[in-house]
């Protein structure tokens, strides 16, 4: 262990780290740019060719110029899967539905024909 001492394995963990760091860091900023809708094809190709080439300026750049519209695409991504569902309405699985059905067919709403039509659109076979 005398060769290796603590404070390069802190350093080496450090590094290491940061390197991890830089690269979610690009994989970010390259979702950002493609998920940018006020960027044509020409200028999210330049901005990708920037960031490549010169890497440490061009994100540097990127976050600079585009910081604000990041958190604002990032939190848009995160909404998307939430969409056509009313903020604080319950998930509906297909048990659920399921019980409502058989619920609805017990008290006569439906009759046996309704009832098997509905079961086979919630659980397609």
């Amino acid at each position: 262990m005398d060769d290796y001492p603590v404070f390069d394995v802190f350093l080496t963990m450090l590094f290491f780290f940061l390197w991890v760091m830089w690269f979610a860091l690009v994989i970010q900023i390259v979702v950002d740019i493609f998920r940018n809708d006020d960027l044509n094809g020409w200028r999210k190709a330049l901005w990708l060719l920037f960031i490549l080439v010169l890497p440490f300026l061009g994100v540097l750049v990127y976050v600079i110029s585009q910081g604000s519209g990041m958190s604002r695409r990032s939190s848009m991504g995160r909404m998307s899967g939430l969409r056509g569902r009313p903020v604080g309405a319950p998930s509906v699985t297909s048990a659920d539905e399921l019980e409502r059905l058989a619920e609805l067919h017990r008290t006569g709403a439906l009759t046996g024909a309704e009832y098997a039509q509905a079961k086979h659109q919630v659980l397609p076979m």
